[in-house]
């Protein structure tokens, strides 16, 4: 009778940049036959695919941008939005003195008060295309030109709002930013002076932050796509929207902190409703690296540690003969491992442990 030698099953870590998987050692009997674990029956294909190597480094969900809203009016607060809220083209940002301050979209603030006979400008425009898209322009001729028919929208509009009807855009009046926002922070307090800051705001895009060390640069390429791994579990896709060119150390005064510097990577999600209300919770971003095209691929616990060194997989035939087939370690991506070696075809079955 052979004398069989034990076999064991033990987790092992292939390479620095594969996930510790189950692997089975084979050791050989005395006549020199390898033998593996009695019940590993379960099979699975060695398939021929395109891995995508990824790297996965940490980012922060918010919004895109920041801004402040700032007045000189020194008028009495009597309104205040709250954090969180949502602010569109013709509502208050704020009250003072018990007269709306509505948000207006456009590149340029308001430098000066705008009535019929003011000198030609862009900040006429601005307010000409908001008067037509909040509905009091029909007829309004938009151009850089403030004639009467302006003025009569502007009244039109100041009577909607409940503000007085004088036909004027006074510096202050409204706030004009590039597009919609969200209110961040509340700084004014109401029944004080509302002089200087009054809140602050970002844009409504949701979006993801990462400070990439500028050794990992290459892995951001504007355009690529990327995954982010959700505090819920849940995955999200998304693309590179920009790469900051320029490293910038981190802020603040913490000795024992990291100090390496980073480059701002910002990537925008394909569908941000996915995100829920999440607002600063910390992500994971799986950036795509390197591709390895048509390759053989098993999955990581289809590999068997070979007692003397290196690793192998068990084919199986058709007609249930089993075969160690010696192989090389490639790439590793999504549980899977690239192998190379003599006898490896697509399709041919291998041994899984059963679960």
């Amino acid at each position: 009778m052979r004398k069989r030698t034990k076999v064991a099953v033990v987790a092992v870590a292939v390479t620095a940049a594969v996930i510790a998987g189950s692997v089975v050692i084979l050791t050989r009997d005395d006549r020199g036959g390898e033998q593996v674990a009695a019940g590993q029956d379960l099979t699975t294909p060695v398939v021929k695919t395109d891995l995508v190597e990824t790297q996965q480094v940490d980012g922060t969900l918010g919004y895109a941008g920041t801004v402040s809203v700032e007045t000189d009016r020194s008028s009495i607060v009597t309104w205040l939005p709250q954090p969180g809220d949502t602010i569109t083209r013709g509502q208050h940002v704020y009250d003072g003195d018990n007269q709306p301050v509505p948000l207006l979209y456009g590149k340029l603030p308001f430098w000066r008060e705008l009535y019929h006979g003011v000198a030609d400008g862009p900040d006429v425009r601005i307010l000409e295309q908001n008067l037509r898209k909040l509905g009091y322009g029909g007829g309004l001729n938009v151009d850089d030109e403030f004639t009467a028919a302006t003025a009569a929208a502007v009244r039109k509009w100041q009577k909607a709002l409940g503000a007085e009807r004088t036909g004027r855009v006074k510096v202050g009046d409204v706030v004009v930013l590039p597009g919609a926002i969200r209110v961040a922070e509340v700084k004014a307090k109401i029944g004080t002076r509302a002089a200087g800051e009054v809140l602050t705001a970002t844009g409504v895009r949701k979006q993801v932050t990462v400070d990439l060390p500028p050794t990992k640069s290459a892995l951001a390429v504007r355009g690529s796509k990327v995954t982010v791994g959700l505090p819920d579990g849940k995955n999200a896709s998304g693309k590179v929207v920009t790469v900051g060119t320029t490293a910038k150390a981190p802020s603040g005064d913490d000795d024992g902190g990291d100090k390496t510097p980073t480059l701002p990577v910002v990537i925008a999600l394909d569908d941000p409703a996915v995100t829920g209300a999440l607002d600063g919770a910390p992500v994971t971003v799986d950036f795509r690296g390197t591709v390895h095209k048509g390759v053989f691929a098993v999955p990581v616990n289809a590999l068997l540690a070979l007692a003397e060194g290196g690793f192998g997989v068990q084919a199986v035939a058709g007609d249930g003969t089993k075969r160690i087939v010696v192989v090389e370690l490639g790439a590793f991506a999504g549980g899977r491992v690239e192998i190379k070696g003599n006898g490896l075809t697509a399709g041919m079955k291998v041994t899984v442990p059963a679960t």
